[in-house]
């Protein structure tokens, strides 16, 4: 990117802007790195000032992630301790930080203001602090006149404004910006650009907006809110070139509002957005509803609510700004769309598939339209979604009054259809068959993702009428006379031997057969049929080259997998890179960190529910053990019952009879301590045998 060319006698100037690669400050810095900073002309009168003298400038800053492209910046920090920024913005002429996106920079912006302030006598020149405030300190001043709220608040009257509750510290920051500046103006300058909110060069603030228009999930586009709150509004562009020239000139007032000079509402851009990207539908919710958005922050919910009438009068009148979209974001709607697309790299991708039948077009279709998020579009889902859509038109339409000019047309061209669908059994004309393809083309999903089209056109005359633009002149070129919306980009021309796609018909099976129409008798006609069309004068494939969009031949040899894995590698590498949601880098990022994410909590809840059945199942062993230890312990305890009950009688005999006897020879041996205690025990039991056996 080229610089602004230093001039003679100016120095360049040393630029420091935070967060340099977030969305605002690496705009702005791309902006002022191209095209320099302008310096006042001595010999210019008057408050308003313009110059053709241009200084050029360096710029550095700190950032998150120093990987990001930073072509534009001289140098880049990340992780620097105070101390260490604080020497870099000393070797700085101007210091620009910008508040508006994350509310933790306010806190950074407020040291290195006093920061600064405090070493004014250590400067080795004159400084400037610029502070890239938000509207949203504005959010909740009083009307000018109440009798006239349509009055609106202009920067002249900044003593006024009063902040939004959640951006209380911005406004305490922008009246300690506004003070510390009156110390020593020429050699410590301070400025404050309340900025309304941001659109433009990809979007951020309105970003859900246009994915959600461009992605087409949805029918209808939300509005949070009844939508009537004006939304103060500037372009990207338009806010660097405030800065740019307040930077250069100087001027007098220290406070100034960077707006444009559009009054829109929430509707209004919203059903603007849809319009343009998407179905062209709103649909009001509840402002809570915004709060279960994943994609929208607080700071940008808050900002969303804003109801404010402002006109920045002292950038109007004291800078001659460069405006890119002075009349808002509705009215060059267009233009941001286009920076929208260029911004994320969404640019459509058109196709044209054509062949023979049966020889797997629709099967390469598929697979094209899934890998690069296209829409799939064939004749026969057309007509059907044409008949579906003029349905519902005509029945939404008041009966009982007289039809509007879109109601009208629905009738008839719903008439038309059905009429030729009845006389030529399901077929449509090529005239109604060539506007309803058309009509599909056009569409905003169409003209956003962009589309696959299969076999379709099929002569060269469908092909002109189809691609043809009704604004182009008779007699032009067909390259200039065709239709850059909706003209492929890409040909695909598959073709096989008739064999080969006979072969084919014969070993598909019967259901397929039935649903694709290719019974014998019918499939031998599509295929004459197409192969006489290709033996015409002009066909297809020549309105095609005509246009320098020559058809990719592919040839079908063989229908196993290595076969089909062979021709789409072909085809991907053909197309290149998909260009839609989903295939960027960032947007590849962001959706593996979210399957990581994913990931994550599926292994932790699947090691929950681990733990948990390891849990149960020990509390059921422990369950199972106790209760088996208290059977046993029963056994126990009635085995020992049994035993006792069974010795009873036992010890009983023995007490009565055996025992008294027993012990008194027990004893006698004892007292005489006889040599064999055995034989006198049995001598002593036969002498006093009670029985006398």
């Amino acid at each position: 990117m080229a610089e602004a060319a230093e001039q003679p006698g100016l120095a360049p100037k040393r630029l420091f802007i935070n967060n340099i690669n977030s969305y605002a400050s690496k705009y702005i810095a791309e902006f002022l790195s191209q095209h320099g900073v302008e310096a006042p002309d001595p010999e210019t009168e008057g408050d308003r000032v313009t110059s053709d003298r241009h200084s050029a400038v360096h710029v550095v800053g700190t950032a998150r992630d120093v990987t990001e492209d930073g072509s534009h910046v001289a140098e880049v920090y990340s992780r620097l301790s105070r101390d260490e920024l604080l020497l870099k913005l000393m070797d700085c002429d101007v210091i620009v930080y910008n508040i508006t996106q994350h509310a933790e920079q306010v806190e950074e912006a407020s040291w290195a203001l006093s920061a600064l302030h405090n070493e004014m006598s250590r400067f080795s020149g004159p400084k400037t602090f610029l502070l890239i405030s938000t509207v949203m300190t504005w959010a909740n001043s009083k009307p000018v006149d109440s009798e006239d709220p349509d009055l609106p608040l202009t920067d002249e009257l900044f003593w006024r404004r009063r902040a939004h509750p959640n951006f209380q510290q911005h406004i305490e920051l922008e009246k300690r910006v506004v003070k510390m500046g009156k110390t020593n103006k020429t050699l410590f300058a301070t400025y404050v650009v309340a900025s309304g909110l941001q659109y433009g060069m990809g979007e951020q603030l309105f970003h859900f907006f246009f994915k959600t228009s461009w992605l087409g999930r949805e029918k209808e586009i939300p509005v949070f809110g009844d939508g009537r709150n004006i939304v103060p509004t500037i372009h990207l562009h338009d806010l660097a070139s405030v800065i740019q020239k307040v930077i250069g000139h100087q001027p007098k007032p220290y406070y100034l509002l960077a707006v444009d000079s559009s009054y829109n509402t929430l509707e209004d851009i919203v059903k603007t957005i849809a319009s343009t990207l998407g179905p062209g539908r709103v649909q009001k919710r509840a402002f809570e509803d915004a709060f279960l958005v994943k994609d929208l922050s607080v700071m940008e919910i808050d900002s969303m609510s804003v109801n404010l009438r402002l006109d920045g009068v002292r950038v109007k009148q004291l800078l001659a700004v460069d405006w890119r979209c002075e009349s808002g974001l509705v009215e060059n709607i267009e233009l941001v769309v286009e920076e929208y697309r260029q911004q994320r790299g969404l640019q459509p991708l058109r196709l044209c598939v054509l062949g023979p039948p049966a020889v797997g077009k629709s099967s390469v279709c598929e697979q094209i339209s899934r890998f690069y998020k296209l829409h799939y579009i064939t004749a026969k889902e057309a007509i059907a979604e044409t008949v579906s859509r003029l349905s519902d038109i005509v029945d939404d339409a008041d009966p009982d009054a007289e039809d509007d000019d879109s109601a009208a047309e629905a009738r008839e061209l719903l008439s038309s259809l059905k009429g030729s669908m009845e006389h030529q059994g399901g077929l449509l004309d090529d005239q109604l068959l060539v506007r309803v393809m058309k009509d599909k083309l056009t569409s905003n999903p169409c003209r956003n993702q962009g589309f696959v089209l299969d076999s379709f056109p099929e002569t060269y005359e469908q092909a002109k009428e189809l691609f043809h633009d009704p604004e182009s002149e008779d007699g032009a070129s067909a390259e200039s006379s065709c239709s850059k919306r909706i003209i492929p980009d890409f040909v695909l021309r598959l073709d096989a031997s008739d064999d080969f796609l006979k072969t084919r018909v014969i070993n598909l099976p019967e259901k397929v057969v039935q649903e694709r129409g290719y019974e014998q008798e019918r499939f031998l006609r599509r295929l004459a049929g197409y192969r006489q069309r290709e033996l015409e004068d002009r066909t297809v494939a020549d309105y095609f080259d005509e246009l320098d969009t020559t058809p990719l031949h592919l040839e079908m040899t063989g229908s196993g997998d290595s076969d089909c894995l062979l021709l789409m590698q072909k085809v991907f590498d053909t197309l290149g890179q998909p260009r839609n949601y989903g295939s960027g880098s960032q947007e590849l990022r962001e959706e593996k960190r979210k399957q990581a994410e994913h990931r994550m909590r599926t292994e932790a809840r699947e090691k929950a529910e681990e733990r948990m059945r390891e849990a149960e199942e020990a509390g059921h062993r422990a369950a199972q053990w106790e209760e088996w230890s208290k059977a046993l312990e029963e056994v126990r305890r009635c085995e020992e019952e049994r035993l006792e009950e069974r010795s009873t009688p036992m010890r009983s005999y023995l007490m009565t009879h055996v025992m008294p006897i027993l012990t008194q020879g027990l004893l006698e041996c004892c007292a005489a301590q006889s040599q064999d205690p055995v034989d006198f025990l049995a001598e002593h039991l036969l002498r006093n045998n009670p029985n006398n056996y």
